[in-house]
């Protein structure tokens, strides 16, 4: 059996292929506490935000076809981080339950301190890895994050691995030792640490526990792998084995053999690990592109894998180099292949190009910064409003046709990059990934994140405008969507309210009770200050 051990954690009982409920799991109907707590995941002690009091949040776990009842609870009573909220349910397309996808100020206004709101949705046919997190300002940094995790029992690809349960749930966060309100004002930060499955180390720091990852030789593992993370992206390997990929973002591809991949912000993987070493101690790897963290010294960007009879003990393994990377382009979807439309570049029924720009710490995406409106952009739909002309914030909506297909083309922005860019509501066809100068409409890999490339490279998606609603279009880079980095693509606007159905009296209440909010009772009142002892290179400050 594999096993993830938490230094904080009882013993977890594993079972294969089986639906796991325990000590790091919920189900899919259930309350999700959000509070203040302090803890020290890479031995730094500060205050977070977290889902169910740990970092990350309890994995959601549930079977294909079962429906999400998530009572979010608002707790939060730390005045230096955000005290409202709202939680994203990531890759979750929320078809005809655009109400329920928990972006503030897009589909919601945020949940207000001492309230509640019940997230209730289907994920119909959808199975695979996903994650939540906050989706109001930055607030995820802060530690709002967590697995959602949708079982198969019918899997494809199931005779390729024997365990697949919570403990081989693998997430790649970064860490921060600055509260999220304070640092959204620097114009650039970076991360502290890199945190695997809730603990790593930094640079200068204690030599804290890492998580360890327990195998029984000659078995196969399917190893969920999530980067919850808020910025940077980690090249991911185990050295001395080989990985097959087997998903991308909840989306079942063509098995493909590697020995290392880049996952990005808000990216999944699913990669099947085969026991197949000597018994003995290995280094699981994962190495950040945040400045400053570009190294496994002293453990950091590190967890370790443990065969069952190995002496407890860091490995002492070295790194080899790769010679199997992860190609994008390589990678092909399992189920209905194909991308919508006519084959060819530029022949969508819509073809959009966004040209980002970076101005003194400012995104723009065609010439607007994305700032968050008072009033969501789905209550304006539902108000009546239907162009784009009439829908703030001006600049930055989209309005697409129904059931028409959509290009996107984004050329890469060096400042910052790559950028890994998501789209709600969708999982989208990757035609050309950033790198490559071929088109695939035949077999590309379909997901929900895309990096936008480095120097000289672009990204081309497609997809089908058949879920009415505003549907976020952002950088995953948090502090860049902070900044800007973000359009609605508001599909069919006039097909929305049928589409959806009645919303609740509870979803009408958050806008009146959050707007009639003190600045204390939002928080992070004194956070600008906090910024000027750290920085001058900072935002002008509009508060």
């Amino acid at each position: 059996m594999l096993w993830l051990h938490l230094a904080h954690a009882a013993s977890i009982i594993s079972r294969s292929h089986s639906y796991p409920l325990n000590s790091r799991s919920i189900g899919p109907e259930t309350d999700l506490v959000i509070s203040n707590k302090v803890i020290s995941p890479d031995g730094f002690t500060r205050s977070a935000t977290l889902a169910g009091g740990t970092f990350p949040g309890p994995i959601i776990a549930a079977k294909k076809g079962e429906r999400f009842s998530i009572n979010v609870v608002n707790k939060l009573t730390d005045g230096e981080m955000l005290k409202s909220t709202s939680v994203h349910w990531h890759g979750i397309n929320q078809n005809g339950s655009n109400q329920a996808d928990g972006v503030s100020f897009v589909t919601q206004c945020p949940i207000a301190q001492n309230n509640s709101y019940l997230y209730s949705f289907d994920a119909r046919e959808q199975t695979g890895t996903y994650w939540y997190h906050s989706h109001y300002s930055t607030q995820q940094c802060d530690g709002l994050r967590g697995a959602l995790i949708i079982y198969d029992p019918k899997d494809p690809l199931s005779h390729l691995y024997d365990v697949d349960d919570e403990t081989t749930v693998i997430t790649l966060a970064d860490w921060y030792h600055v509260a999220a309100p304070v640092l959204a004002h620097i114009i650039g930060t970076n991360a502290n640490s890199t945190v695997i499955n809730g603990l790593g180390r930094y640079q200068g720091g204690p030599k804290s526990d890492l998580a360890v990852v327990n195998v029984e030789h000659g078995k196969r593992y399917r190893l969920r792998l999530i980067a919850i993370s808020c910025d940077p992206n980690f090249v991911f390997s185990i050295d001395n084995h080989n990985l097959t990929v087997i998903e991308a973002d909840g989306e079942i591809t063509q098995p493909l053999l590697v020995d290392s991949l880049r996952i990005f912000a808000g990216q999944r993987y699913s990669v099947v690990l085969v026991a197949n070493q000597p018994v003995n101690n290995y280094w699981l790897r994962a190495l950040s592109s945040a400045p400053g963290l570009e190294d496994f010294t002293d453990g950091q960007n590190s967890a370790i894998l443990r065969y069952n009879g190995a002496r407890i003990a860091e490995p002492t393994t070295t790194q080899t180099n790769s010679t199997m990377v992860l190609a994008e382009n390589n990678l092909h979807a399992y189920l209905n292949p194909g991308a919508p439309g006519i084959p060819e570049y530029g022949k969508a029924d819509i073809n959009l190009k966004l040209v980002v720009d970076f101005t003194d710490g400012i995104y723009s995406v065609n010439g607007a910064a994305y700032k968050p409106p008072t009033v969501p952009v789905l209550l304006q739909i539902l108000s009546g409003k239907q162009q784009a002309t009439d829908i703030l914030p001006k600049g930055s909506v989209y309005v697409l046709e129904p059931n028409k297909v959509v290009e996107l083309t984004m050329d890469a922005l060096v400042v910052g990059g790559p950028h890994p860019i998501h789209l709600h509501g969708h999982s989208f066809d990757v035609v050309q990934s950033a790198g490559s100068s071929s088109f695939n409409y035949v077999n590309p890999v379909r997901r929900d994140v895309v990096s936008s490339g480095y120097e000289n490279e672009r990204m081309v998606i497609r997809w089908v405008t058949d879920n009415s609603g505003p549907w976020f279009l952002h950088c995953h880079i948090d502090w860049h969507l902070d900044a800007g980095f973000a359009i609605v693509m508001a599909e069919s606007p006039s097909d929305t309210e049928k589409h959806i159905g009645s919303v609740t009296k509870a979803w009408d209440d958050l806008c009146p009770i959050f707007d009639k909010l003190t600045a204390a009772q939002i928080g992070a009142v004194n956070s600008y200050k906090e910024a000027q002892k750290i920085s001058t290179h900072l935002f002008p400050n509009t508060s």
